[in-house]
């Protein structure tokens, strides 16, 4: 049922002081349930927003906001990982792994819109949402588990890593195909388009990591020129300004060759790492981005989709449920028979496809702007929101039933 009052207009930054202080509570309140804060963010969207009291409207200025909530929770998804860490998910039979979490679950994904006559690219993309795990969910997880540096924790980490990088890709296509006439030959030639422009954009990022590969093979080179550079800058905060610069010029090359802004920047703060630049500048730029992020561009993002969904726009209950069971059977028999096929027992695979089970950020993310992008409409952007709230609250619960009985 559809609870709403009048809409009320109220200026710009009352608005915007309500949504904060708002999620900030909701937020706080899930931490102390050892939940992640975004989903209480999420809740106190819906609350001001025309599901229920009808106080707050997105706003194109809060859109604007929204968006710098996006760049920045993906880069810190982006810190978070290295380049390493990409070749070590795909050595040997870990490849096997990540195919089988992310591949398992796109292809259950699309049989459900197929099953329930949605368009090809909303099946596609229902199977992306369903497919991607959420890399820094599982991180916070992990961490207050105690878990983050066990063999399944490192294990969970690796395969999440790959399937965000797979899924980042496979937007800038779905982007892409949107507007293109749906014939055969159109959306192959606009497939085989959008992947050299990938090819190429990876071709630069691959160059810039063997640059500085070959230039961190002496000693704090990097390191010591950006100390140079940074005792010639004499405004404040100049280390942030740096990186902000280095991660904006990746992020305007994919936007100038008609990808999506996140990928350049995603890829782009992986190259940023503390062999890199050092421990301290890494941790600094890290910390700002994180407070700025957290503190307060985020708490807008997530409550911003609160703002977005209508549980009055969900009419095919049959639908919703297909996606929610079939995103926890497939995530977690993907993981499970990945980790049996490289001769993992039958507990420490169970206790790898279930860490791999939460969407949260990244699928909100993705979520967030297919709907923008017209790819899907009101009702499968709100089914794709509860999946993701559903699969973030469960996994922390199973996960740690799940490793008790691996330390039995």
């Amino acid at each position: 049922m559809h609870f709403s009052l009048p809409s009320l207009e109220l200026p710009f930054f009352v608005n915007l002081l309500l949504l904060l202080v708002v999620a900030r509570i909701f937020g706080e309140i899930m931490e102390r349930f050892k939940q992640p804060a975004m989903i209480g963010e999420i809740l106190a969207g819906v609350l001001l927003g025309p599901s229920m009291l009808n106080f707050i409207h997105r706003t194109e200025d809060l859109k604007v906001i929204s968006e710098l909530g996006v760049f920045l929770l993906v880069i810190i998804a982006g810190l978070e990982i290295n380049f390493d860490d990409i070749i070590k998910s795909i050595r040997g039979k870990n490849i096997v792994i990540s195919l089988l979490a992310f591949f398992l679950p796109i292809l259950s994904g699309f049989l459900v819109g197929h099953f329930y006559n949605q368009d090809v690219l909303t099946t596609i993309f229902i199977g992306l949402c369903v497919a991607i795990t959420a890399l820094p969910v599982s991180v916070r997880i992990l961490m207050d588990l105690g878990k983050l540096n066990s063999p399944v924790g490192q294990r969970i980490i690796s395969v999440a890593i790959f399937d965000d990088v797979i899924a980042l890709t496979v937007l800038g296509i779905l982007l892409d195909l949107k507007d293109v006439e749906k014939t055969f030959s159109t959306v192959t030639s606009t497939v085989v388009f959008t992947l050299l422009k990938l090819i190429f954009f990876l071709a630069i990022i691959a160059i810039t990591y063997k640059f500085i590969r070959k230039f961190s093979k002496r000693e704090n080179f990097i390191e010591n020129q950006l100390n140079l550079i940074l005792s010639y800058l004499k405004g404040k905060e100049s280390l942030f300004a740096v990186f902000f610069v280095f991660i904006l010029i990746f992020a305007s090359i994919t936007e100038s060759i008609g990808l999506h802004f996140i990928i350049g920047a995603f890829f782009a703060s992986m190259l940023i790492s503390k062999d890199l630049i050092g421990e301290k500048h890494l941790e600094t730029f890290h910390n700002t981005t994180n407070s700025m992020a957290m503190g307060f561009l985020a708490p807008i993002f997530f409550a911003g989709i609160g703002l977005e969904f209508q549980i009055s726009s969900i009419e095919n209950y049959g639908l919703l449920c297909a996606i929610i069971i079939v995103s926890f059977i497939s995530k977690i028999a993907g993981g499970f028979i990945g980790g049996k096929f490289v001769g993992l027992n039958n507990r420490f695979s169970f206790a790898l496809g279930i860490g791999l089970n939460a969407r949260g950020i990244m699928e909100l993310v993705i979520a967030n702007i297919a709907y923008k992008s017209g790819i899907i409409n009101i009702e499968i952007f709100s089914m794709l929101v509860i999946m993701g709230l559903v699969t973030t609250l469960a996994t922390p619960i199973m996960l740690k039933k799940s490793l008790d009985r691996i330390t039995e």
